[in-house]
């Protein structure tokens, strides 16, 4: 499996990662527990270092699996893990309020079988918070050693250049693909130039 890193973060994954929502949340019933933790570690055998996970996707029952599934091998993967909705439900609407923020990394680190974070991402940006408050928040659980990077999701580059002033932005997940180009008209040039 080749290897990537992300920006200038020194953050280093797979080229391919995991996407585990699908798993308990979003397309139809969730998989079986069992048969869903022999599949993330079927990855992991396969070269599969990089798993991505959500508060979100349950609530809080994506993390309880893939914490499971890689707790044998927690020092060689990269987990990723989202904050930024009322309870963990995004029905209920954004909450990336500081004290949220800090509820949500203490619960993920138990549901994830882990003593930090390597990836931390604002899952969408929040209007009613700051987005200085919601970068200076991660960079305090950075310090605390709870979480080792922080990434954004479906970010505009004003929110991007914004959090990245306070706490390096390492990584940006939004969609992008053959029928969705337009990435490539402001956010791709701003993630070059920030590194």
């Amino acid at each position: 499996m080749q290897k990537r890193l992300l920006g200038q973060s020194g953050l280093e994954v797979s080229a391919l990662g995991f996407g585990c929502m699908g798993l308990s949340y979003g397309y139809g019933p969730a998989t079986d527990r069992k048969d869903a933790i022999a599949l993330i570690r079927a990855a992991y055998e396969r070269g599969v270092t990089f798993f991505d996970t959500a508060e979100a996707y349950g609530p809080g029952i994506n993390e309880e699996v893939v914490g499971e599934a890689l707790e044998p091998v927690r020092n060689q993967v990269v987990i990723a893990t989202k904050f930024g909705f009322v309870n963990g439900v995004p029905a209920q609407g954004l909450d990336s309020r500081p004290e949220r923020i800090r509820q949500v990394a203490d619960e993920a680190l138990k549901r994830l079988r882990t003593d930090r974070i390597d990836l931390f991402y604002q899952h969408r940006v929040d209007p009613n918070v700051p987005v200085e408050d919601v970068a200076g928040t991660v960079k305090d659980l950075i310090a605390a050693g709870k979480v080792k990077h922080f990434g954004m999701s479906e970010a505009g580059t004003d929110s991007i250049r914004r959090a990245h002033a306070v706490q390096p932005v390492a990584a940006l997940q939004s969609e992008y693909s053959m029928f969705w180009r337009e990435p490539e008209l402001e956010i791709l040039p701003l993630l070059e130039e920030l590194g």
